[in-house]
This record gives structure tokens, sequence and C-alpha cells, in this order.
């Protein structure tokens, strides 16, 4: 694999994680695969950057885990990843177990195009937090604890890409039928966000999830909070995730998105 390939790989990881798996870029040559990554999320060329030497080497820790996963990108002869198991106080046999786990996990896996996050994201990650699940807290974004049957709550959905004309309109549809607004961020990566009334907004989430998708995460379905700056109108297509995070800072809902991992405070 190259360096663009790498990237792009880098990037369907970034965009499925949850907010509380944390992606951290290892040895020396880090700092370099960060600026990287970030430039190619923005769409900025990298040819005055430097350039890495070797794959890239990364960490992915959820935070509230005993256990998280350091994984070595393949170079351009093997396009297999090396994983291993680290955490605190590990017992010799919980890591065998592991080690059991992604060698398994990789043969089901065999040839694919994105191993990394084949093996990462869809398999290892869901494991463990089946095995220790994380609670959320509601300390970043507080609601009550009470929520009326016609109370309003919005979804925000993820995916390694929106291009289908045929998805689209299915979500313009939608829009309409069930009385939601929001947004579709299209091309590469995929976003939709909806708000409305919470039996609507759950009918909208289950109607995408029913449809065919490559990475398909649903980041939350929430109660909307009191605090919002306005109500998003109809139903609208961007196509740079700067957009996408401009309209929802203009609704008072720019962490919702952010912390996501998706756009910046300054998109």
């Amino acid at each position: 694999m190259n360096t663009a390939q790498h990237l792009e790989e880098l990037q369907l990881i970034h965009f499925t994680l949850l907010p509380e798996e944390i992606l951290t870029f290892l040895d020396d040559e880090g700092a370099i695969w960060t600026q990287l990554l970030q430039d190619y999320a923005d769409g900025a060329s990298a040819e005055n950057s430097p350039q890495p030497i070797a794959p890239p080497h990364i960490q992915i820790k959820p935070q509230h885990s005993k256990i998280w996963f350091e994984l070595q990108f393949s170079g351009p002869e093997d396009p297999t990843p090396s994983v291993s198991v680290k955490g605190e106080n590990l017992t010799r046999s919980e890591q065998e177990r592991w080690q059991n786990l992604v060698l398994e996990k990789m043969e089901e896996i065999g040839t694919s195009d994105f191993p990394a996050y084949q093996l990462l994201c869809l398999h290892l990650l869901p494991l463990l937090h089946d095995e220790s699940p994380v609670v959320p807290t509601l300390e970043e974004h507080p609601v009550d604890p009470v929520v009326e049957s016609g109370a309003r709550f919005h979804a925000l959905f993820t995916s390694h890409h929106l291009i289908s004309p045929k998805k689209r309109r299915s979500l313009q549809q939608w829009s309409n039928s069930l009385s939601v607004t929001g947004f579709a961020k299209v091309g590469y990566p995929g976003v939709i966000y909806v708000q409305g009334v919470e039996s609507s907004v759950e009918e909208f989430v289950a109607n995408v999830k029913a449809m065919q998708w490559l990475a398909l995460r649903l980041r939350f379905l929430e109660p909307l909070p009191a605090k919002d700056g306005g109500e998003a109108r109809g139903w609208t297509e961007f196509e740079k995730v700067g957009e996408a995070v401009e309209t929802m800072r203009r609704l008072g809902l720019e962490d919702w998105i952010v912390e996501m991992g998706i756009g910046s405070r300054t998109s």
C-alpha cells in the first residue's frame, strides 16, 4: 500500500470511531501522519508536506477500557496489518485469547481493500464493547431525564460515502413524508443529520439503517437540547464538511458534530 491508500483507510477508520475511541499515531513519524490525515480530510494538497518513510503505526484506545489495540500498517509488499493487543493488568491468558481472536478475524476478512478498517471497526472494537460496555455520560450534553413522547429528537449518521442518487432521493422523500428536517453531506465521507418529533426521527433512522451502506455509523439519537439556536428547515444537501459544520453552528449545535471528529470549529 502507498501513502494515498493508507490515508484513505485512515480516514475511513477516523470517521467510524465513536467519540470515546481515541486514535493516536505512534513512533517518530506520528506527527507527519497526523498532519497528512488532517490535510487529506480537508482536501488540501500534500505536495509540499513532509512525506513519511514508514507506514503508519496507530493506537486505538477506548477511554474507559483497560484493553486497547496497536496496529502497524503494512508496506507495499504485504497488505496484511500487524495488530497487538495491549492493556492495563492484562493477564497472559487474556492476551492470548485476544491475539487468537485477531488471527481468527483476519482469516474471516481474507483479501480486502481495507483490512485495518474491517479488523478494527467491524470486529475488534465491537467485541471489546460487548465485553466491557461503555456507559455514556451526560456531562457534555445534559438533557432532562424525562422526555415526553412528543419531544423533539435529533440524530446523526456518518458513512464512508454518500453518492447514490437513489439514497439521496429517499432521504428527501422521508424528510417530506415524516415531517423531519436536516441535511445530507454528499461525497466522501457521507454525513446525515435529522431532527423532528421523536417517533418520526426514529422511523427515519430505521429507514436509513435498512439500506446498504459502507461503514454506516449512528453517532447519536437523542433529545434535541433546549439550548439550540434554531430549527433546521427543509432538507438540504452539502458537498463540503465545512458547510455542514456552519449549519450546525447556526443552529447552536456545533459541538454535536465537531466532537464526532467531523470538521472543526475553524471549518
